[in-house]
């Protein structure tokens, strides 16, 4: 998702004059011809009146500032994305130079409001005007130091970041790979020395990037206490409507709901890799070797299901990727057909600006990001993705994923300019992790024309090892990667330590290790995107709960009373009547109150992970009988 005040990574801050709040100067009268008159005496001592204190701010001050913060981020927002869609989409020294420009005005005007507003923070004002003074201040990413440069060259930083990550390459036995080419190799191939050479091939491409990362952090943090926060990671947790220390403590709680399942999961699938590659290459206990389980990130293991999947099953009767293809889809069908599901709900079609603008697959004339995204180029319907779509069911889920942030997005699009967000940033993320629970579904695949029958409840096992592979595999990372970077922000790790400790956090949370031993100069953290890109990655843990709580409220709602996991919403209006009412609050409430709108509920509750693969873990304890789980 790209929303600009949010989620621009880079620029920075030059603090300077408020620009609302302050009184406009006259301009001068014209000098004319006055009679001459006796200057009046000055008063007796005894008659010269007490000082008068100045006055503090109003409350009306407080909400003409507000507006004019959200008239000037508006439209430095736009133009912001503007310029950031035509980098994304023609990576060049000059695009990447103008974004950097865009970014650092952006960012140097969010700072100042930012800032301006803890003049405020005394005042009694309204209840709106008192959370979108909290929204600027909490609403960089990143914030730049209140010091002439700083903006510039946070700029200038992001900016390389970003791009060198876009265009990292790496060769092995005389061939050039991209992420692209190394990740269709680790889904694939299922030889050990290959899949360490891309594993390990990725990680040269983030090296460079190390100094880079680190002034980053060191101006993300001086920009951060400016603001009144410890550190930037203080800033990041502070955005969830409740004390950094509470949300820090909260995760860990849902966390905990879910690792035991977790941990399940990782127990039956380092047995199978056992089975397959023998004790010198994964032994059978302790942790798993990241490289064997089929990405990059060992963050979704769903490539591997050929050498994992139940024994003495069936098995899934069909292919996702085999059945697009058979019905002759192309990315663009794919994207209608993403559309599709969101109409069925009630919601309105795409804008046809949408399919006009957007970039739906990807260019061969030019360098482009190819990570999939959403964009608001225009805070109203100018809405689009960017993705380099290829005809599988992975893009198939991603389409839909994709949709869900711009039906979001235009969904508040009539909120004040900063309100125009999720209810919280997980909100945004599981809003189309939602709907793509329904996507994959063969009762969804079916309604659309896809498969042919259903299949019945033999295949259930298989159909919940494929999507916990997927999901609840993820959960660990989700987790684990801020938790490296609140110690990066806090100084509880130094850059000597930067590789070290991301792989102790690895172990863990995610009881993974790297195929070899990895340099202490290496900066793995920084082969993935979002550390490169600077996006905060706790909205993605968050959203991996957030959509399956989601999806029971909303199955409970048609009156669903099945298997929570072959429950679709295709075609029920009435879910999304009440989706959309979610929805077009974007972030004008405390998030509770958006959950509890659509759920009934106040809190995160992971318990719908649990429900929605029963038969799974039940299936798995049994598989793990014997086993020494854990590692």
């Amino acid at each position: 998702m790209r929303r600009l005040l949010v989620s621009v990574a880079g620029p920075a801050l030059v603090a300077g004059v408020l620009l609302s709040g302050c009184a406009t100067v006259p301009a001068a009268a014209p000098i004319a011809d006055t009679p001459k008159t006796e200057a009046p005496k000055a008063p007796a001592l005894t008659e010269t009146p007490a000082p008068t204190p100045p006055a503090g701010p109003t409350a009306a001050e407080a909400k003409a500032y507000v507006e004019a913060a959200e008239q000037k981020l508006g439209d430095l927002g736009e133009y912001a994305a503007r310029v950031q869609w035509v980098r994304a989409t023609y990576i060049t020294h000059d695009t990447m130079w103008l974004e950097s420009k865009a970014n650092a005005q952006l960012t140097e005007e969010s700072v100042k409001y930012a800032m301006g507003a803890a003049r405020f923070n005394d005042v009694a004002v309204d209840e709106v005007t008192r959370r979108k003074l909290n929204l600027l201040r909490l609403s960089l990413v990143l914030p730049a130091a209140d010091r002439p440069g700083a903006a510039d060259e946070m700029a200038k930083l992001s900016t390389s970041l970003d791009s060198t990550y876009a265009m990292g390459k790496f060769s092995y036995k005389g061939k050039v790979y991209t992420l692209d080419d190394a990740s269709n190799v680790m889904a694939t191939s299922r030889d050990p020395a290959t899949l360490r050479a891309m594993f390990e091939g990725w990680r040269t491409v983030s090296v460079p990037m190390k100094g880079d990362y680190t002034r980053l952090a060191e101006l993300a943090n001086e920009g951060a206490k400016g603001l009144g926060f410890a550190d930037t990671g203080a800033l990041w947790r502070s955005g969830y409507d409740m004390p950094a220390d509470a949300f820090a403590a909260d995760t860990d709680r849902l966390w905990g709901q879910v690792e035991p399942f977790y941990k399940n999961l990782h127990c039956y699938v380092r047995s199978r890799l056992n089975e397959k590659y023998g004790d010198a290459v994964q032994p059978k206990s302790g942790p798993i070797r990241a490289d064997l389980l089929g990405n990059m990130w060992a963050q979704d293991w769903a490539n591997i299901y050929d050498i994992v999947a139940p024994k003495g099953m069936k098995g899934s009767s069909y292919s996702l990727d085999k059945l697009l293809l058979q019905k002759k889809y192309t990315p663009e069908k794919m994207v209608k057909t993403g559309e599709g599901f969101y109409t069925s709900l009630g919601l309105a079609p795409l804008p046809q600006t949408f399919w006009e603008r957007s970039q739906i697959t990807r260019p061969r004339d030019r360098e482009v990001l190819c990570h999939a995204s959403a964009w608001d180029l225009d805070n109203r319907d100018d809405i689009r993705i960017k993705m380099c779509t290829q005809v599988n069911g992975e893009d198939f889920y991603t389409v839909h994923h994709e949709l869900g942030h711009n039906y979001y997005q235009r969904a508040y699009k009539d909120q004040p300019f900063l309100f125009k967000n999720g209810a919280n940033d997980g909100f945004h993320e599981a809003i189309g992790d939602f709907i793509g629970l329904s996507s994959v579904t063969p009762v969804y695949l079916n309604q659309i024309g896809l498969l042919d029958k259903v299949p019945g409840e033999e295949e259930d096992i298989p159909y919940l090892l494929k999507m916990a592979l997927q999901k609840v595999a993820f959960l660990p990372f989700g987790l684990m990667v801020d938790r490296w970077r609140w110690e990066v922000y806090s100084g509880k790790i130094t850059p000597a330590q930067y590789n070290s400790r991301w792989w102790e956090l690895v172990q863990q949370y995610q009881g993974l290790v790297p195929p070899g031993v990895r340099p202490n100069d290496a900066f793995d953290a920084g082969a993935k995107y979002h550390v490169a890109g600077n996006v905060p990655y706790t909205r993605y843990f968050l959203a991996h709960i957030y959509q399956f709580q989601f999806q029971q409220a909303a199955c409970d709602q048609i009156g669903w009373k099945g298997p929570l996991h072959r429950c679709s919403i295709y075609g029920h209006k009435e879910v999304g009547q009440k989706l959309n009412a979610m929805l077009e609050m974007g972030q004008s409430k405390p998030w509770p109150e958006a959950m509890a709108t659509f759920t009934g509920q106040r809190e995160g509750d992971a318990s719908a992970v649990a429900a929605y693969f029963k038969p799974l873990n039940e299936w798995l304890i049994k598989q793990n009988a014997g086993q020494n789980c854990g590692w």
